[in-house]
């Protein structure tokens, strides 16, 4: 009876062993450093938080200044709308931010430290289409003379002006 007891739990042990062994993990581990729990793996993971905050940072994307020939462009067109006084530099310097920034406001639109699409548009700065495949039959081309408009063209327009010839 004894030796028919001590076989039994060896068949149990083995058959509890066979199946931890070959069972399939039902929890997947969390690539999430935030869920390790132990002091070393906390150590650990926030040296590697630090290490890619301080990766991100130094990471710059995008436009980080302005050109100094764009630059003078815009401050030639606000030297020309008399928002700003003096010689464009071609730096993108205080006088210059101020300036935009007083543009902006007086058309209602937001005062960034970057100049607004629209007030770039605005102040004639706006993209050239004259060498687009297109450009000539467009709303961007200039218009063509009126004599060289078709004569129920130039009548129509008149009597939707309301203007008598």
């Amino acid at each position: 009876m004894l030796s028919s007891r001590a076989g039994l739990a060896f068949v149990l042990a083995a058959a509890v062993a066979a199946a931890s062994a070959f069972a399939t993990p039902t929890h997947k581990k969390s690539s999430n450093t935030h869920a390790r729990t132990s002091a070393h793996s906390s150590q650990t993971s926030s040296k590697s938080r630090k290490v890619s905050k301080k990766s991100r940072r130094t990471k710059l994307r995008g436009q980080q200044g302005i050109d100094t020939a764009r630059a003078t462009e815009i401050q030639q067109a606000l030297i020309r709308e008399h928002y700003l006084t003096g010689e464009p530099t071609g730096q993108w310097d205080s006088a210059t931010v101020s300036a935009m920034q007083k543009f902006q406001a007086d058309q209602g639109w937001q005062t960034k430290l970057t100049p607004d699409s629209r007030a770039l548009k605005k102040l004639g700065l706006g993209p050239d289409y004259s060498n687009a495949i297109n450009a000539e039959g467009s709303s961007f081309a200039d218009p063509k003379p009126a004599g060289e408009l078709p004569p129920s063209q130039s009548a129509g327009f008149a009597a939707a002006s309301g203007v008598n010839r």
